[in-house]
Formats: structure tokens, sequence, C-alpha cells
């Protein structure tokens, strides 16, 4: 059976902000390993439309960024939209019940399936279908804009804590 695990970068006052948040080499080879041992990727429209840039193959590319486009487009991938009416490779819309539609996934598909996007891990988490958090903390303050947590913090269970890098803490936490 699959787990829904919620994993995203937050700044230390609980932001989420992928652009004040970019990896060292060492978190992008962790992001690299993760994406490889994923079952697939559930997303929100927004988030999808910006992993979206791992579809393309640009020629500015590191041989890292390479092989996480590659990471990428091997997994399969949900999109939550109602506005989207296709996506792109690997991927396919989920419409209609979302959570018959996620305790489908999680009883076809063995392994970590992770979702991305806060409005989208609020959702499964009022519906009690996220199986873990993941926060992966970094040492900046952002003082604005969109939270992890985009509702009330669920009661967690810390269950694990390491460093990655020189400078990210992962927090990893269950439902209580």
């Amino acid at each position: 059976m699959g787990k829904i695990v919620f994993a995203l970068n937050q700044s230390l006052d609980g932001f989420v902000d992928f652009t004040e948040s970019m990896p060292d080499s060492v978190l992008f080879r962790h992001f690299i390993d993760d994406m490889r041992s994923l079952a697939g990727c559930i997303y929100g429209r927004r988030m999808y439309e910006s992993m979206r840039y791992w579809d393309e193959d640009l020629l500015e590319w590191d041989s890292s960024q390479r092989e996480y486009a590659a990471a990428w487009q091997s997994k399969p991938k949900w999109v939550v939209s109602r506005t989207l009416k296709s996506v792109g490779p690997n991927a396919s819309l989920i419409e209609g019940d979302l959570a018959a539609a996620i305790h489908e996934l999680k009883a076809q598909h063995e392994g970590e399936i992770e979702v991305a996007g806060p409005e989208l891990a609020h959702t499964l988490t009022e519906l009690g279908l996220v199986d873990e958090y993941r926060l992966y903390l970094h040492p900046v303050v952002l003082g604005h804009g969109k939270p992890f947590f985009a509702g009330p913090r669920p009661p967690l269970r810390l269950v694990a804590s390491d460093r990655i890098g020189e400078h990210v803490i992962r927090l990893t936490y269950v439902p209580a």
C-alpha cells in the first residue's frame, strides 16, 4: 500500500518559496535520490505548472539537473485541478471524488507518493490522507508568503530529524 508524504522546503518562519531556498549540491543530490525512490507525485495545478520546467531539456542544465529531470519525467504524476483540461507526459488529471482517487492511488501503488503544494496538502490532511510530513527547514526568514501549512497545523508527532548538507534540517512528522 502506498504512503502519502507531504514534503516541501520551508523558511524558519513557516513560509514556502522555492526561489528563496535554492538547494546546494548536497541537498539537490538528496532531492534527486528522493525523486528516484518515489512511486509517484500528486500536484495541485500551480505546483504542477511550476514543476513542468523539468519536462524540458535545456542546454544550460548541468549533469545533476539532467539527472533530476530524468527522474521526474519517469515518475507518474497525478494533478488535482478544476481548470486544467490536459496535462503533460506521464501525468493524469484527478477529477471527481478526491478522497476516493487518493485511496485508489494508495491501494494501487507500493511506496511513497509525494504530495506537493500547501493547499492540496491541507485538503488531504483534512481528509486524513497524509501519512507523513517532511519539512525541509532553510535558514531564511521571509516574513510573508505562502505558509507550509495552509490551515491549522494538524496534531503531529516528531519521528526523525536529519541534517542535510550545511544548512538544511529535515523534520519528519506523522499524525499524532
